[in-house]
């Protein structure tokens, strides 16, 4: 199916190292050791689909047991939806409808680490590694009928990606040593990509979503404002064009998003009957996690993601009832405190962040006070039962790349914190602190409400922080006000927040560590000062530097040691503190069959081969 050169061989490295770490271990992690319960295991290998062309279609053949058609299935989401197009989801929602609508050319299995075919058939990498040729899937269609073909993957990488059409993280990732991949049509269904240099993560980075060229670039051609409002959460479901497995049917905003089968899907079962299983997908809108819970224990929800003060209530519900319970280990999830060290002024020539609380979050002292002042070990017990591990790295615990030296952290030390402060002139006056200016010391740190887990966090970090002498404004605010501080108006002084960290793939996190990145939550800058240079940190400049050379870098051992660095790097400086990684805990009815519990996937990754028996 692929043509395999030296490219391929440094995969195949990587997924046998995936191999042994995500093979079948899928006990009850917790701090009481004695009260380990082992869970449901399930299938623990899922075979990947094989190419089949049936009347010249190219199709892929799932080679997961035969189910059964038609059903439901309800699951839930938490925030509401921004947008239906896949280049403007900058939040969690938005990019998770996204993915289940349009498929890239290729997807990362999410049991090995892998990489395997979607919309290609196939790839070879040459010779030269630094050129890709991808041969598509012939005859697979869009959701309206029309056939997929090169001139959607060229429109959608040429000018959508690489033009900087809506979001940038996808361009972001892409850009090496400040230049692009060249992309050009070779047939109808062929595609040549060439990078500037050998780029490790380019594979992988093939998986961004392909858009419908006859539905896009009329809108690309009127500017990049129209792109912004194209395909808003007021668009007409049936004007939605979708490669995915699902496609929408129905949208009620504050209360759900329904799916409906895609009929034009290229996934077939081994008896060549075209997938998905369920005939609808139904994601109730619930607004937060209390919402979540009580909708899944009347029966509503036929999955749920249990929070760890639940676990072991739910863990004696299953004993009898109509679920189960899947201990998938530590999320991928990378919970941080992150600092505004913005520098600049805005366009009334104001700072973005008050001068006086400016040097105090740009003094490294400060920073590095504040990390050991935080109990993480009190955060997991009190917020999580227990059912979540301490995070010291910005890579995920479960990440190939994870530093295990930064990893290993620090107990909470206030003595400590408290000498770092002074060394940089901050004094106490009955118990409160002062910086050397005689300034009180107190700042602003806001979450997103609705997140209970994250607010607990917050109120747990407030006290903290009191026992340092700082007092802390705590607030809970609306999730959209949040992202807007975070990535617009850069006006906050700091911020509970995560992200998804990619545990094969670090340079996944290019847009968050170098200056110019969409994601660079630190020391975000407008697009009025994106050009600026003189006001960057000396170690921003040394962690953009140490990601160019690790995408350069095909060999593993030489790339560890690399992003081994940038770990140190943001474990000293502490622009953004890491908190915790928490376990993720599912619960699914035992009607729902062909799951293959994963933890770089989850359960439900292969929605299209999930079916519903109502007779279990």
């Amino acid at each position: 199916m692929k043509k395999f050169t030296y490219g391929i061989l440094i995969l195949l490295f990587f997924l046998g190292i995936c191999f042994l770490i995500f093979k079948k271990d899928y006990g009850f992690d917790m701090v009481l050791e004695s009260e380990i319960v082992p869970m449901k295991e399930g299938n623990s290998i899922i075979l990947e689909p094989k190419n089949v062309t049936i009347d010249g279609v190219d199709y892929l053949q799932s080679q997961v047991p035969i189910g059964k058609f038609g059903n439901k299935f309800t699951s839930s989401i938490l925030g509401e939806v921004k947008t239906f197009n896949p280049y403007n989801a900058n939040d969690a929602t938005s990019a998770e409808l996204s993915e289940i609508m349009y498929d890239g050319l290729v997807q990362t299995n999410s049991q090995t680490g892998g990489v395997f075919v979607k919309l290609a058939k196939s790839f070879e990498i040459l010779p030269d590694k630094k050129t890709y040729i991808v041969h598509l899937r012939r005859g697979i269609k869009w959701s309206d009928g029309k056939e997929i073909t090169a001139d959607d993957v060229y429109f959608t990488y040429n000018t959508v990606i690489f033009e900087g059409y809506g979001d940038g993280s996808t361009r972001d990732i892409m850009l090496i040593g400040g230049k692009l991949p060249t992309v050009e049509k070779i047939d109808k269904y062929t595609i040549k990509f060439k990078t500037p240099k050998p780029f490790a993560p380019f594979l992988r980075n093939l998986s961004a979503s392909i858009l419908p060229k006859h539905i896009f670039e009329p809108i690309t051609k009127k500017g990049k404002e129209a792109f912004l409002t194209f395909q808003g959460i007021d668009t007409n479901p049936k004007n939605l064009v979708t490669s995915g497995a699902f496609r929408l049917a129905e949208y009620v905003p504050s209360q759900r998003v329904i799916f409906e089968k895609n009929p034009n899907y290229y996934l077939i079962n081994k008896e060549n009957q075209k997938l998905p299983y369920i005939d609808r997908w139904v994601m109730i809108i619930t607004g937060d996690v209390n919402n979540q819970t009580l909708k899944f224990e009347s029966g509503e929800l036929d999955v749920l993601n249990v929070s760890g003060t639940l676990v072991n209530r739910y863990r004696e519900l299953s004993k009898h009832g109509d679920f189960d319970l899947y201990n998938l280990g530590a999320t991928s999830n990378t919970t941080f405190v992150v600092f505004n060290l913005n520098n600049r002024k805005n366009k009334q020539n104001k700072f973005y962040v008050d001068p006086i609380k400016q040097a105090w979050f740009q003094d490294k002292n400060f920073r590095s006070a504040i990390d050991w002042a935080i109990n993480r070990e009190n955060l997991i017990l009190n917020v999580f039962s227990g059912m979540a591990k301490p995070l010291y790295s910005a890579e995920g615990v479960n990440s190939l790349f994870l530093n295990e030296t930064v990893a290993k952290g620090h107990p909470q030390n206030v003595e400590h914190a408290k000498s770092l402060l002074k060394k940089s002139g901050f004094y106490y006056k009955n118990n409160e602190l002062f910086d050397k200016k005689g300034n009180r010391v107190k700042f602003e740190l806001l979450t997103n409400a609705g997140n209970t887990q994250r607010e607990a966090t917050g109120v747990s970090i407030k006290q903290d922080l009191e026992n340092l002498g700082i007092k802390v404004n705590y607030k809970a605010v609306e999730f959209n006000n949040l992202i807007n501080k975070l990535t617009n108006y850069v006006d906050f002084d700091a911020i509970i927040i995560a992200l998804t960290s990619n545990v094969n793939e670090p340079n996944s996190g290019y847009n968050v560590w170098t200056p110019h990145g969409s994601l660079h939550l630190f020391n975000k800058r407008t697009p009025n000062d994106l050009k600026e240079s003189d006001k960057l940190y000396p170690f921003e400049v040394e962690l953009e530097n140490l990601f160019n050379q690790g995408a350069l870098e095909l060999d593993f051992k030489k790339r560890k040691i690399i992003y081994d660095k940038y770990q140190e790097i943001i474990a000293k400086e502490n622009p953004m503190i890491y908190l915790y990684a928490p376990l993720n805990i599912v619960a699914i009815r035992k009607k729902v069959k062909n799951i293959y519990p994963t933890k770089i996937g989850g359960l439900i990754q292969n929605m299209a081969e999930i079916y519903i028996d109502n007779n279990s």
